[in-house]
């Protein structure tokens, strides 16, 4: 069993890591072992996205490839806005990371002794490795098992994280408080890692798990840091849509393998809207599903069309992809004798947390690594199977990490609080369920231009609303060195379910304001207003504060201004 934080252990580490996917968990692996690491992580260790990553990890080892040919198609993917050198460093890093999951137990799938490798949309060669169809399971099956391993790494568990404590008149983090069994308290340390994964559940259709609220991005944003391209999201073209049914994905690697993506007639209608039909990068069958619903049919907000793998032999299917017959079975889907019905949902984010090739932010001590991160690896549309590649090397610059001393704070003060703010929570679940169907509505697939004004202004007035709650004002006044002690049962719930909201609401704010400034189409966000792809934007948007500006696409030229 992983260890707990004892109430007795002093509430001071080196690091302290904010998330356990792939990013954290590496992240955790990567730090030096003289370092005392927490691992803190809002579910149990093994509930992010990582965990339900399908297709695999791509990384060019085969004779026939090279890592040029991998940076080239990562580049397109792009369109524009991948940093040459991020990605350079990317793709070049990239067989010594396989070569250390193998090292360390992970079992992906061979072909006779070599490691098997399959082909995934806007990739050149087969590339991807896996493991049948659980690929992110099995990565973390293994690292989670190493992190327990480790002396040097305390597992904070069902906490959630929720401001960073900063250095009084220092640009310098010291420290995170959390929310955890039933206390709030603040910890100390030198660098504070966020590996917080994306934030899915902004949107009503998403493949997201439900701890994918954003939290890393808004609470740095909060403490000031650079954040950058946050209007950059990707909807995957084929999340499972059967009424009652979790928007499980279906993964690339399906389509790679051979299966059709096809409409009501049976058309493989895709190629319709690109010449690579449904291997076209993800945004754009995602826009090609969106609009041929909107041709075809008179509802489609509810209407899907049809993942067809009958043409693939059915050995083939059991071998690489048990875990979608599974999941399609429970459903009442026999992907032998039906097509799968999909549509598009919210998957990855592409924007986050602005940091360098050393994983540093803004802030000194701050570190962001895998989605929660703009690393300037994916641009403005991310390759598949890309993003555990970022997220293991990334993570591993860590092990060069340079730990400045912690500074001086005085030990807490305990308060306890018998508060309970029961008649507030029902308005806060309100908005926390009618959010997502406006960002759906109106910074989903397509956009435009009213649509994302009218629902900032829908933000902004939630957002000032809950401003003069009291619980919201709770939250917002906890002092560093302040331990409170919940005496409420319903207390912590209730907390939990505003810090959420409140972390959602600040996304939306930040991606509608990202997505009505950029004025054209590209990648992930399209504008039926602006529906071509303007030279003048080949930039990154950036945001600190309520502040937007331009950068090149390119790290340097951002280290050249100082915003690291």
């Amino acid at each position: 069993m992983p260890r707990l934080k004892s109430p007795n252990i002093s509430p001071h580490f080196d690091v302290i890591v904010v998330g356990s996917g792939a990013a954290g968990l590496y992240a955790a692996l990567c730090l030096p072992t003289h370092l005392q690491i927490a691992l803190v992580t809002k579910n149990t260790i093994n509930m992010g996205s990582s965990n339900y990553a399908q297709g695999g990890i791509a990384a060019a080892i085969d004779p026939s490839d090279n890592p040029t040919l991998h940076l080239e198609d990562t580049l397109k993917a792009g369109v524009g806005l991948c940093d040459h050198e991020a990605v350079k460093f990317m793709v070049e890093n990239a067989p010594e990371a396989i070569a250390h999951l193998v090292e360390m137990g992970v079992a992906f799938d061979r072909k006779g002794e070599k490691l098997a490798m399959t082909l995934e949309a806007a990739h050149s060669r087969s590339r991807v490795l896996h493991s049948a169809d659980t690929t992110g399971r099995a990565i973390i099956d293994t690292l989670v098992s190493k992190v327990l391993e480790r002396s040097n790494i305390l597992i904070i568990s069902q906490a959630v994280a929720l401001n960073l404590w900063l250095a009084p008149q220092k640009n310098r983090v010291q420290g995170i408080s959390l929310l955890h069994r039933n206390k709030i308290e603040w910890l100390k340390c030198s660098a504070v890692v966020m590996a917080t994964g994306g934030g899915g559940q902004i949107f009503a259709q998403t493949t997201n798990p439900e701890v994918s609220t954003g939290d890393g991005v808004a609470i740095a944003w909060r403490a000031g840091a650079v954040v950058r391209d946050l209007e950059f999201f990707q909807f995957h073209p084929t999340a499972l849509t059967k009424p009652g049914a979790p928007r499980f994905l279906i993964s690339e690697a399906v389509r790679g393998e051979g299966a059709h993506l096809i409409d009501e007639k049976g058309n493989r209608f895709a190629f319709e809207y690109h010449p690579a039909g449904e291997l076209a990068p993800r945004d754009v069958v995602s826009r090609a599903i969106f609009y041929h619903l909107h041709k075809t049919t008179s509802d489609p907000t509810h209407a899907h069309v049809y993942l067809d793998l009958r043409i693939l032999a059915p050995e083939r299917i059991r071998y690489r992809f048990p875990n979608i017959i599974n999941v399609c079975q429970k459903w009442g889907i026999d992907v032998f004798q039906e097509p799968i019905p999909v549509a598009p949902a919210a998957h990855y984010w592409m924007g986050g947390i602005a940091c360098d090739l050393m994983s540093q932010t803004s802030i000194r001590g701050l570190y962001a690594i895998g989605e929660t991160a703009s690393t300037g690896v994916h641009g403005a549309n991310r390759l598949a199977s890309n993003s555990l590649l970022e997220c293991l090397v990334f993570a591993a610059q860590l092990s060069q990490i340079e730990i400045e001393p912690n500074l001086v704070a005085p030990d807490s003060d305990v308060f306890q609080v018998d508060y309970d703010w029961d008649g507030e929570m029902e308005e806060i679940q309100a908005i926390r369920k009618m959010l997502p169907s406006l960002m759906w509505e109106s910074a989903g697939i397509s956009r435009h231009g009213d649509m994302l004004n009218q629902a900032l202004y829908q933000v902004n007035r939630w957002r000032d609303n809950l401003a003069s709650f009291e619980i919201v004002k709770f939250l917002a006044n906890v002092l560093p060195n302040q331990r409170i002690e919940l005496n409420s049962a319903n207390a912590e719930e209730q907390l939990r379910i505003t810090a959420e909201t409140m972390n959602l609401l600040d996304l939306g704010y930040l991606i509608l304001k990202s997505a009505g400034w950029r004025t054209e189409s590209r990648g992930g966000h399209h504008r039926n207003d602006y529906p071509k792809t303007s030279n003048d934007w080949d930039v990154h948007t950036l945001v600190q504060g309520d502040r937007l500006w331009k950068s090149p696409t390119n790290i340097k030229s951002e280290v050249s201004k100082k915003i690291f």
